[in-house]
């Protein structure tokens, strides 16, 4: 499992220190911090930060940080640990920062709670992720009135967990679609998907691939979202200045000859401009799986499934 951040590990450390501390104490530096725990200075000044935000230091001109007078105050405030709080902190965290950036510890520190107040709610981390899937799944309803026809029913359902995912990008890294989770929420959406595909009048097996190459086109499209953002925040450069970066290796390719076809298309994209936009490659996806649904099942005529593939 990913560990947690440096920088959440330094505040706890850091915030155990500080609870033996009178308020005014010194606490220490940027620099100190780094030099102790091996970090760069950035990480050490985010541990800083995460206790200044929290109320546990504060900022003294000229003198750096120091044990703030309110702390017990601040403590009293506290909101009440929940099951629900610690669920809606952990997707806060998801989906700023990535699920690899979640622990059971660091989601405790982020609360401001002791490492093991959690496990008072949450068996670990495991049911955590869980609860969080089942919990953005729920976030988005259907209309009461149900759209006419096979097709329209399949777009609502569709766009609607495409919105889901684009909300929350981690949701669709979770778990592969051979080892799908007992999600009540995600269930909700998948019985309007059967729902709808079941006009086709087809086998419990052709009807679960249906749902499962449906949900695919959705979750394959997503993955890229969590993706680029987790390619932006590594190398710190973004699309554009990435596909600068290997201009010299596609000139080398579209200029040897040998695929003529993918030549000429860099080339007229070089041209006329070209932006990958995902929203857009979900929508064509999806219209062109609905064409192909339509073809090969058409409603009231003959319908050919997994007996006749190899034809």
């Amino acid at each position: 499992m990913p560990t947690e951040p440096p920088y959440l590990r330094i505040a706890a450390a850091l915030r155990e220190e500080i609870s033996q501390l009178p308020p005014g104490a010194k606490v220490p530096s940027t620099r100190q911090l780094a030099s102790a725990h091996g970090v760069a200075n950035a990480t050490a000044a985010k541990a800083l930060d995460v206790l200044r935000r929290e109320g546990v230091i504060r900022a003294e001109p000229r003198s750096g940080h120091v044990v703030a007078g309110q702390h017990a105050e601040v403590e009293s405030k506290r909101p009440v640990l929940s099951r629900d709080r610690l669920v809606r902190a952990a997707i806060a965290i998801a989906d700023t920062e990535g699920v690899a950036a979640l622990s059971m510890r660091g989601l405790a520190a982020r609360l401001g709670v002791p490492a093991m107040a959690p496990y008072r709610y949450l068996s670990g981390k495991d049911e955590l992720i869980f609860l969080m899937a089942d919990t953005v799944y729920g976030e988005t309803g259907y209309p009461a009135r149900e759209p006419e026809g096979w097709r329209a029913q399949l777009e609502l359902v569709a766009r609607t967990l495409w919105s889901v995912h684009r909300r929350h990008p981690w949701l669709a890294h979770l778990v592969p679609l051979t080892r799908p989770w007992p999600l009540p929420n995600l269930a909700a959406h998948n019985e309007r998907a059967l729902a709808a595909l079941s006009v086709f009048g087809l086998d419990a097996a052709d009807l679960c691939d249906l749902n499962v190459l449906f949900y695919n086109h959705i979750q394959g499209t997503a993955i890229h979202l969590e993706r680029e953002r987790h390619a932006m925040g590594t190398t710190g450069i973004t699309e554009d200045q990435w596909m600068e970066k290997q201009a010299r290796g596609y000139a080398a390719l579209t200029g040897s000859g040998r695929y003529p076809v993918l030549a000429r298309m860099v080339r007229d994209l070089a041209e006329e401009g070209y932006d990958l936009d995902l929203d857009h490659l979900f929508e064509i996806g999806l219209q062109a799986l609905l064409d192909g649904l339509a073809v090969r099942y058409p409603v009231g005529g003959a319908v050919s499934g997994r007996q006749d593939q190899g034809s």
